[in-house]
């Protein structure tokens, strides 16, 4: 079953650019790869840049065949650490899977709840943070670090 998240950054004009994940987006999984390989804004911009994503890996990597099993094309780099994006990979169309724009942390959470999505990242230029889509009284994301969350999931 899938675990469904959004990832996001803050542009520079304060805006967040944000996409759809389908899979592994608990902080276990999705967290740690997004506090360990995508900590320079440059390669945060390029992943959110792919679009809507399957799987999120460790490296953006290159368009490689969505459906490959390991071992299916030998001539073919392994891909198994590279991550897996729909319009790059499987051909759908951009308009679909494109990066959407929202005006604040609100509205990225309100966008990608209708997609059954559990866990919202967002980088905010220097740091993670994650939501689980829970609001505070006044109707605002509850946001905190991805290292804090998965340090309540280590002490239980």
């Amino acid at each position: 079953m899938a675990t469904r998240s959004a990832i996001a950054m803050k542009t520079p004009e304060g805006k967040i650019k944000a996409i759809y994940c389908h899979w592994d987006g608990y902080v276990d999984h999705n967290g740690k790869i997004l506090i360990n390989s995508y900590t320079d804004l440059d390669k945060v911009k390029n992943l959110i840049d792919l679009g809507d994503l399957s799987c999120l890996r460790s490296e953006i990597g290159e368009k490689h065949n969505f459906d490959a099993k390991y071992g299916d094309e030998p001539e073919l780099p392994l891909t198994d650490e590279w991550c897996l994006a729909y319009h790059r990979d499987r051909g759908e169309e951009w308009s679909g899977t494109s990066p959407q724009i929202m005006d604040d942390a609100v509205a990225f959470v309100d966008a990608f709840d209708g997609s059954s999505c559990e866990y919202f990242y967002l980088f905010d230029g220097r740091d993670w943070l994650v939501s689980n889509g829970t609001k505070d009284e006044n109707g605002f994301p509850i946001f905190d670090f991805v290292e804090v969350e998965l340090l309540k999931e280590i002490t239980g």
